[in-house]
């Protein structure tokens, strides 16, 4: 870790803001609020600035500060045919910075791989109220510990998100949702490049995205049995847990499990996942080594993230 090289002065008033002392807690645009429990009442909430400093289309590169929407960030990049995979639930209230603090990828994950792939750099706010850069805007001028990664999905826990680079991608020219009665397994066999296949158990919606000639041709190799579809079911929300893609053919109950990834989205409460001690005293160690005095988001555990 250390700390920032390059003055910004939004960025500053943020650490300023957070300070050194009393619990503070991110806030985002509270579009998954309930994960990982409610925070302390009693630490101040923090909003981290908005706006896009960078980008760079050549590059593929994104600088972006965290309190920016997701919608607001997707329409500078749609005008150069590009993207971030973040598939948002609201995207015109959910923040990047809160996106990435709470790690959760979205449907197209089988794709584009999950979200922290997206991260090369973050500047966050440390518990001692310093502004701290991980990473960097290309992976070949990083080297050690990626504390990227260790920082999507921790939910502030060890560091307040505050700005990021992202890398982006082309932005598919066609995309097309279908529908139909199959086997999700056999479905994905015959497709080359998926974006999204979902399964209740009966159902299969997939997603094709890329060329338009590609993604007709297909569609039409999945056979009859499958239709156009509006788009993906909606999904459960009580539960969520991951498990071995090849588990998923055992599953029973109310579920929307995703084929080739093993996110399972269910609509009963999934009890917290056990943890053995060697992982618990490795998870606490870094909880101590970054926020000594439990300042960071009191009261909410990334545990159980997926």
């Amino acid at each position: 870790m250390r700390t920032l090289d390059t003055p910004d002065a939004a960025l500053e008033a943020f650490a300023r803001e957070i300070g050194p002392r009393d619990p503070v807690t991110p806030r985002g645009g509270r579009t998954q609020w309930d994960v990982g429990g409610a925070p302390d009442p009693r630490a101040r909430e923090v909003s981290a600035p908005s706006g896009i400093v960078s980008y760079e289309p050549a590059d593929m590169t994104v600088r972006v500060r965290a309190g920016t929407t997701v919608a607001e960030l997707d329409a500078v990049l749609a005008e150069q045919r590009q993207m971030v995979p973040f598939d948002a639930f609201e995207p015109a209230r959910a923040t990047v910075g809160g996106v990435l603090a709470v790690g959760r990828s979205g449907v197209r994950r089988l794709r584009y791989g999950p979200i922290r792939d997206s991260v090369l750099e973050l500047r966050f706010v440390s518990a001692d109220g310093l502004t701290v850069k991980a990473g960097g805007p290309t992976v070949k001028n990083v080297s050690g510990f990626d504390l990227c990664k260790l920082l999507v999905g921790s939910l502030g826990t060890l560091g307040i998100i505050a700005q990021t680079v992202l890398r982006v991608q082309p932005r598919p020219p066609a995309g097309k949702w279908l529908v139909g009665e199959a086997d999700p397994f056999e479905t994905r066999r015959r497709l080359l490049r998926p974006s999204s296949i979902l399964w209740d158990g009966t159902t299969v919606w997939v997603l094709l995205e890329g060329h338009p000639a590609d993604v007709q041709a297909e569609a039409a190799s999945l056979g009859p049995e499958f239709r156009d579809g509006e788009g993906p079911p909606a999904l459960p929300t009580a539960g969520r847990r991951s498990i071995r893609p090849s588990q998923l053919r055992d599953l029973t109950g109310s579920f929307v499990a995703e084929i080739g990834v093993g996110v399972v989205h269910t609509t009963d409460l999934v009890p917290p996942r056990g943890i053995d001690s060697v992982t618990m005293a490795l998870q606490r160690g870094i909880k101590t080594r970054f926020d000594p005095t439990g300042r960071l988001n009191p009261g909410r555990s990334p545990e159980g993230l997926s």
